[in-house]
């Protein structure tokens, strides 16, 4: 076990004894999701409410521990693995701040949720954009388009690319928790038309390729 899956373990643990530890103080209905406006729109049950997160943790640090071990291109992975692991653990660490900030507001601490959002979209983002600039090919990591998996060529410039327009996109996300209700647009719209930017970039670098 790598060190960083030890890190992030102990991240799931964390997360599992902090649910135990302020269950008992925790109502029985929970407000669970916010809008837009930073208006709760949805309760659920405590035993959900306290557990759903840390659940949700431990697959996601299950998934990103097989991943590696499980693609077919897994030598390419090892190339960038540093990168990984630091996604892995910034990734949980975010999740852990989520759910530490949903317990406070159902302690009473009323924290705004959408700078608190945005903070950590944005950083993850931008790490998203790191791990993205460095990633070799493979089937689990990165920009997988039809055309990226079929060319190191497209790849490698796709994905260089991208590093910079998810690092861009990390920080109009941070800037979007400012804006009040329209900060949402500036926290998710810059990543969507990333997205499909590159999908179209992916293609269109492809169809160059001498055949």
């Amino acid at each position: 076990m790598r060190q960083s899956e030890i890190i992030g373990l102990l991240i799931v643990c964390a997360s599992l004894l902090t649910g135990v530890i302020f269950y008992p103080q925790l109502p029985d209905r929970i407000p669970f999701h916010w809008n837009q406006y930073g208006e709760v729109d949805q309760y659920t049950s405590k035993f959900w409410g306290v557990f759903l997160m840390p659940i949700i943790l431990l697959g996601c640090f299950i998934l990103l521990v097989i991943v590696p071990r499980i693609d077919p291109l897994k030598e390419n992975i090892k190339q960038f693995i540093k990168y990984y692991d630091g996604f892995l653990i910034i990734f949980l660490i975010v999740l852990l701040f989520i759910q530490l900030w949903m317990l406070s507001w159902n302690l009473g601490q009323r924290i705004d949720p959408t700078p608190i959002s945005a903070l950590c979209l944005g950083g993850l983002f931008y790490y998203l954009g790191i791990l993205t600039e460095h990633a070799r090919r493979n089937w689990f990591v990165g920009i997988r388009t039809p055309w990226t998996l079929s060319s190191e060529i497209v790849w490698h410039k796709t994905h260089k690319i991208g590093g910079v327009l998810f690092r861009i996109c990390g920080i109009l996300s941070v800037l979007g928790g400012f804006l009040g209700n329209y900060g949402i647009y500036l926290i998710i719209g810059p990543v969507i038309l990333s997205g499909i930017f590159l999908t179209i970039y992916s293609y269109i670098l492809y169809q160059k390729l001498p055949k």
